[in-house]
């Protein structure tokens, strides 16, 4: 992966500029407190601190004395997130420090999306640098916000990279690269090996492309609560001999975006060194076509023993993640939870910007709301609705895996895997995107990570750290 060595803080405050973050009601009271040279200047250049407006204000010699930086009305600041992160990348190369007062969630709102705003992927072409650093804000934690980017920007970087260079043997190096570098356990069964293991559907759904399939498993952590993190890692998606139309499989390098964020979310938990005993599976596979390649009609056995029907083979990814859950259930955690582009049902129902998450846990459900207004990483949860379960059984085998009539497609693949978790009494199942269509501040045009940020501040609540 990349070197992000931009994603961090400038390591002293010696000659920052000092930068005074302002709301549009806040400009008028800054301007009666300072110079009448600066109210002249700062008013001449039209500055109103819209969201993302930078004025610099010259001192002696014409170097910048100070700088100010608009965070927009309380509708604009209601509308759009990190306002910091567009200022951060109009800001003239140099080293800057906040000034001005707000709350510890403001704070840390703007040191992460300042380090965010520097994030550019560059595997195959340079981008132009954002040279604009900032000194970490006194009251912000550093290793942590420093750890978010850095998990952030694993994330984007793995979804970004092509299939070319990305497929499961590609997914499993970077896995193992994570692994290595907090001293976590690795293992991982390739190939036939899946059927000797009993990992059946991960074989099958995989067994057609040019690189064989396999179930990376990795464990951290030596006490403390357990958690267990799932992550849909189909590198690419053909859809299999229900071959989607070239417009949907455009984006089909970012159908690994679930282990994508499983591994990123893996990098704050272990760089952080909370204490809890983490695992990471992913069931990474290429759907492609062959003559070997799964067929509708077909019925597979599970590794839980559940025969699945297969109705349309572009909904594999239930199928990988269903024996990968059946694994982890066999030794319950005390907490498990399920990522993936699932379904663009999801998307019609949330758009991209929303991480739709299911979960029969409240304790769970509610530490992650506050955990996800406390980081601006938005989710909102959607029913493990039980009257649809008879929507997934076909009656010739115990499951469908592509329900027909389209309703509830959203809630009918995560009733599907909810099947297959049945000894490990909190579970939830995040169904994400993974992809930022236009670009936002701190959050370019491609790969995003949705929904670890609010994981990691929902976990001291949740599993009681």
């Amino acid at each position: 992966m990349q070197d992000h060595t931009r994603l961090n803080f400038a390591d002293a405050n010696d000659g920052a500029v000092p930068l005074w973050a302002l709301g549009a009601d806040a400009l008028g009271g800054w301007l009666d407190t300072q110079s009448d040279d600066v109210r002249v200047w700062v008013e001449a250049q039209g500055f109103k601190a819209n969201a993302g407006a930078v004025c610099t204000v010259p001192g002696a010699g014409g170097a910048i004395a100070m700088a100010l930086a608009g965070l927009g009305d309380a509708k604009s600041q209601a509308r759009e997130r990190f306002a910091m992160a567009s200022v951060a990348t109009k800001l003239p190369a140099g080293t800057y420090q906040i000034t001005s007062e707000h709350t510890a969630k403001e704070l840390d709102e703007h040191a992460l999306g300042w380090l965010l705003s520097q994030y550019t992927f560059e595997t195959y072409r340079t981008q132009p640098p954002h040279d604009a650093r900032l000194v970490c804000p006194d009251g912000v934690d550093r290793d942590r916000i420093e750890a978010i980017a850095a998990g952030e920007a694993l994330t984007r970087d793995l979804i970004n990279t092509p299939a070319s260079d990305m497929g499961p043997d590609k997914l499993e190096a970077a896995a193992r690269a994570l692994a290595k570098s907090h001293g976590a356990k690795i293992n991982v069964v390739t190939g036939d090996a899946l059927l000797e293991q009993n990992f059946p559907m991960i074989h099958t759904v995989g067994r057609a492309s040019a690189t064989p399939p396999r179930l990376i498993d990795i464990t951290w952590g030596t006490g403390g609560p357990t958690l267990v993190l799932v992550g849909k890692g189909v590198c690419f998606d053909t859809g299999g001999l229900n071959i989607k139309p070239g417009a949907s499989m455009g984006l089909m390098k970012k159908d690994m975006g679930g282990s994508a964020t499983v591994l990123g979310l893996a990098h704050m938990i272990m760089a952080l060194d909370l204490k809890l005993q983490l695992r990471v599976l992913i069931p990474a596979v290429e759907n492609s076509i062959d003559g070997n390649a799964y067929r509708p009609q077909d019925i597979l056995t599970s590794r839980k023993g559940l025969t699945v029907e297969i109705n349309n083979t572009d909904a594999e990814g239930r199928l990988v993640l269903a024996d990968a859950l059946a694994l982890a259930d066999e030794t319950p955690p005390d907490l498990m939870i399920c990522m993936a582009t699932l379904t663009g049902a999801a998307r019609v129902a949330v758009g991209p910007d929303i991480s739709p998450f299911f979960t029969g846990d409240v304790l769970f459900a509610d530490a992650l709301r506050e955990g996800a207004r406390q980081v601006c990483d938005p989710v909102w949860e959607l029913p493990f609705h039980d009257p649809y379960e008879r929507l997934i059984e076909p009656g010739i085998a115990d499951l469908d895996n592509a329900p027909k009539g389209g309703f509830a497609g959203t809630i009918t693949a995560a009733l599907f895997l909810r099947r297959f978790v049945t000894n490990t009494p909190r579970f939830a199942h995040f169904d994400i995107y993974g992809w930022q269509p236009t670009a936002a501040p701190g959050r370019p045009k491609g790969g995003v990570g949705m929904g670890a940020r609010a994981i990691l501040a929902s976990l001291p609540k949740a599993l009681n750290l």
